[in-house]
Order: C-alpha cells, then structure tokens, then sequence
C-alpha cells in the first residue's frame, strides 16, 4: 500500500472519529433539549436574537459601502429594523419565545396546507401518500401549538429544536458508522 493511501486514510480515519463524536454530542444535546424544553427554546431564541443583530450590522456596514445608489436608506431601514428585533429578542428573551411560538404555528399551519395540495397533486406517483402523514402530523402540531398558544411557547421551541437534534445527530452517527465500515474493509 502506498504512503499516499495509508496517509489518506488515516486522515478519513480520523475525520470519521470527529464526525462520530460531533454525532454524539448531537444526540446528547437533543435529549437535554427534549428534557428541558423551556431553557432550549430560551436558547433558541437568544441566538435567533444574536442572528438578527449581526444581521442588522451587515446591513448597516452594506449601506455604509453603498453611499452612491439609491438603495441606501432601504439598507438603512432594514439594518435597523433587524438590529431592533435582534436587541428586543436579547433583552426579552421570553416575550420573543412567545412570539417565535406563535410565528412557528402559522408557518406549520402553511406547510401542512402545502404539503397537502403537494400530496393531491402528486397522489398518482408511488409514496405520495407519505405527503399526507407528513401533512396530518404537521397540522396536528400547528393546532397543538396555536390551541396552547402563548402556553406552548414552553415546550414548542425546545421539543421541535431537541427531535430535530436527536435525529440529525442518530442520522450523522449511523452514515459516519456505515464509512467507518466501508473504510476498515478497504484498509
């Protein structure tokens, strides 16, 4: 085997070892979410927060480079409206989670409705009906949400963001499991 191969394969070798841990700090931070769904969406919406103001500064520093055109006092606004959500959302992180919740609700009610017109559209083609149990479990937690609404603003966020974390780091493990197979046969 030649140096350049073993050197390659090391390095998948050890990428893999980082892909698995990362994998699992996923899945641990997933459960802890689930476990504790007030402190994850607290912490989601800290960070959506810190998003908006970052996004605010870009804006502003964009206008500030683009003096000449007319788009400036449109960068301007946008800058400080982003900056605005973004400062509220950081000192008021409970009253943004309520509202994240409720903006969450109207965009799962529009995906489930979507989702169906999808499925209907699609209904000849083999598993389109997995559109209408996608679109049925998206409804059903858009009116779990808007029913227990501004109530669900405990649980909602930080249960949405633990599965989602749960299931992508169980996912990344499994794939980086599989590689890691693949590559111990080759080597």
């Amino acid at each position: 085997m030649s140096t350049t191969t073993l050197a390659s394969s090391t390095l998948l070798r050890k990428s893999l070892g980082w892909t698995i841990a990362l994998s699992v700090v996923m899945i641990i931070a997933g459960i802890l979410a689930i476990l504790m769904p007030p402190i994850a969406g607290i912490a989601v919406t800290v960070i959506f927060g810190w998003l908006l103001t970052f996004s605010g500064v870009a804006h502003l520093a964009y206008a500030w480079h683009t003096r000449g055109t007319g788009a400036i006092l449109w960068e301007l606004l946008l800058g400080a409206a982003y900056l605005f959500a973004g400062i509220y959302s950081l000192l008021h992180p409970l009253l943004s989670m309520v509202s994240l919740t409720l903006v969450l609700g109207i965009y799962l009610f529009v995906e489930a409705i979507l989702e169906f017109i999808l499925a209907v559209r699609l209904r000849p083609l083999a598993g389109s009906g997995w559109l209408f149990v996608d679109g049925i479990v998206t409804l059903i937690l858009a009116i779990m949400i808007w029913l227990n609404w501004p109530s669900s603003s405990a649980w909602a966020l930080g249960l949405l963001v633990g599965f989602s974390m749960l299931f992508s780091g169980m996912t990344r493990l499994m794939i980086s499991l599989a590689a890691r197979r693949v590559v111990n046969q080759i080597a």
